[in-house]
């Protein structure tokens, strides 16, 4: 576990040190063995982070890949850019809880937009924490939650 955590580690800083930013990244581990690899905050967090978070995600899967060709036993990692991540899911946790409240006062299923994994897998946490019922529809980019509320 340590030496996968070690290369994921290095192997962000190096791709990171291409660009001119040459940091240390935090890394740990989750609970169900994800290597959780955090950049900080710098002059290129834009850069890094991309539109929506796609170039933080490329990064994210470049360094999975790596462990895997390099035959490492955890190989679930997850980037993190001056906490892009963690912000963006407590915006969603907030966004949740409104169309929770609609949902439990209307007593009508809500749609959802479609959203990312990260992003569902936060609605699917709150939605369970308040008494709502949830369920993913649809497939690829145009997969969302649909709340229902529990009769």
């Amino acid at each position: 576990m340590e030496e996968s955590i070690q290369y994921a580690k290095k192997y962000l800083e190096n791709i990171l040190s291409f660009f001119g930013l040459n940091v240390d990244v935090y890394a740990t581990t989750t609970d169900d063995e994800v290597i959780e690899l955090n950049v900080p905050s710098s002059h290129l967090n834009g850069f890094l982070i991309g539109q929506h978070g796609d170039t933080m995600r490329a990064l994210q899967f470049m360094t999975m890949n790596a462990l895997r060709n390099n035959d490492y036993k955890v190989t679930r990692v997850n980037v993190d850019v001056a906490d892009y991540k963690k912000n963006r899911a407590e915006r969603v946790a907030e966004q949740a809880l409104g169309w929770i409240k609609q949902v439990k006062d209307s007593g009508e299923p809500m749609e959802l937009k479609p959203m990312s994994a990260a992003d569902r897998r936060t609605v699917h946490k709150v939605a369970g924490e308040e008494g709502v019922a949830t369920e993913s529809v649809g497939e690829a980019r145009d997969r969302h939650i649909v709340l229902k509320p529990i009769k």
